[in-house]
């Protein structure tokens, strides 16, 4: 898959606290950090995955998903997935 072509699609948003926050927005919802809460997604209803221990957008490509929204299970996402799979059910 051609990530440059994902890459365009991802508004990418990092904040510098005691680690970095960090989320990648695709066109159909969001993959966070562990700064980010699936409860809260799940009561607005986003499509939201998690990774942790990430400190960069590449990291959390590579990491596994370790939490979905139910709107994100919804589109296929799962638990254990990368998280560019998560990104890219989200596009």
């Amino acid at each position: 898959m051609d990530t440059g072509a994902i890459q365009e699609h991802l508004e990418l948003l990092q904040f510098d606290l005691a680690r970095p926050l960090l989320v990648m927005k695709a066109p159909n919802g969001i993959l966070g950090c562990g700064y980010i809460n699936v409860e809260t997604c799940n009561k607005t209803g986003e499509v939201c995955a998690i990774v942790t221990g990430v400190n960069s957008f590449n990291e959390m490509r590579k990491a596994k998903v370790v939490a979905t929204s139910n709107k994100a299970v919804e589109l296929g996402i799962q638990v254990g997935e990368s998280g560019q799979d998560a990104l890219d059910k989200m596009r």
